[in-house]
């Protein structure tokens, strides 16, 4: 499951991976691969042509859950991608896409991986980091500035680091990881423009303690809730604020209870697609390597597409109602370093990830 690193200064790399094809893989052979008609969210692919009776006995079937909309970029990009798998391997691999929590939260799927009961299933780093807390590393806060170096760091030598970790805990990681975007912060009750304006800002966050830390050193009032929990928790003003990118922002609806949007960069993390190590073992070579090629081939696209709509995005959240406003990363990052922040989250990553990540981002707090 590895294909090529890719980046943004260097669109056509010619590095090297082990791939389960046995094969060198390119990002130009990536995107030939090709799609077949899309599948709404919870749908099964339909192959090309129905499969004999003595194949119909060894299809394989699978189930792939997350907890984001079906509108989000990342599954209308697996629902391609699943019917493209189907397709190519004239239904012998039928793979159910499951948006929108329909299997549970991120922790009941992250359980139901490593016992083999959930096949496959997409999951943000920093939510993974509460089994594997190597990955979180990319989500640390005001660290990376643009794409130009998360790509690097992530498709190298920083996310070798993270996919071995995750091999470690019993799950088969995908090489791409898909991108979930740098996170903002949106409000109903006033702007954020500098790190004071977090102080007792009642703010909505994951269930991830790097960022829970971040906001209390910041001197915010953090809450974590589940995804599907949000709307709800900033409806009814339980929080004041939260904070994801603005994909998200659009699909969960957010700006229907939300008046502002700070532009703060504050962290980036993507979205690892994951497979069940109990499972992935038992599959077929060429059934593992067509859904390798294709699921990669997909989260590169993917990321074309978030790249492709930062704009747009802004210019639809303003024509529903936020108010943006911009900051400066700088300082917010200057008020972490005069707290243990980055200190404590430097022992916990360990010596050798922090100095892979400050190849990358520079030196940190």
């Amino acid at each position: 499951m590895h294909p090529p690193p890719i980046t943004e200064s260097a669109p056509d790399p010619q590095i090297r991976r082990d791939h389960p094809t046995g094969r060198s893989l390119r990002r130009r052979d990536l995107l030939k691969a090709g799609l077949g008609a899309v599948v709404a969210g919870g749908a099964t692919a339909a192959a090309a042509a129905p499969p004999t009776a003595a194949a119909a006995a060894e299809i394989v079937r699978l189930k792939l859950g997350n907890d984001l909309p079906a509108s989000h970029s990342v599954n209308r990009r697996l629902s391609e991608a699943v019917a493209a798998i189907a397709a190519e391997t004239q239904g012998r691999l039928v793979i159910t896409l499951f948006p929108n929590n329909q299997l549970g939260g991120d922790p009941g799927m992250l359980s139901q991986l490593r016992t083999g009961a959930l096949e496959l299933a997409t999951m943000p780093g920093t939510v993974l980091s509460t089994l594997i807390p190597a990955t979180a590393l990319m989500g640390l806060g005001f660290v990376f500035t643009g794409y130009d170096r998360i790509w690097p760091a992530i498709d190298g030598a920083v996310g070798d680091h993270v996919r071995a970790r995750i091999e470690a805990a019993g799950i088969a990681p995908f090489r791409a990881v898909w991108d979930n975007g740098f996170r903002q912060i949106t409000s109903s009750t006033h702007p954020i423009r500098t790190p004071e304006d977090l102080r007792n800002f009642k703010i909505r966050l994951p269930m991830v303690a790097l960022w829970v830390s971040m906001f209390h050193a910041l001197g915010a009032a953090p809450t974590s809730t589940p995804l599907n929990d949000a709307y709800p928790a900033l409806q009814t003003r339980v929080a004041d604020g939260q904070e994801n990118p603005l994909a998200l922002i659009n699909a969960a609806k957010f700006y229907e209870v939300q008046r502002f949007c700070s532009l703060t960069n504050h962290a980036w993390d993507g979205f690892w697609l994951l497979a069940s190590a109990k499972v992935w073992g038992t599959l077929p070579a060429e059934l593992r390597a067509v859904m390798a090629r294709q699921f990669d081939a997909a989260a590169l696209r993917q990321r074309e597409d978030n790249l492709a709509a930062a704009t747009s995005l802004r210019a639809t959240l303003e024509g529903r109602g936020l108010v943006f406003n911009g900051t400066d990363p700088i300082r917010f990052r200057q008020v972490l370093a005069g707290t243990d922040f980055y200190a404590r989250a430097r022992q916990r990553f360990g010596g050798e990830a922090w100095d892979l990540l400050e190849r990358h981002a520079g030196t940190i707090g």
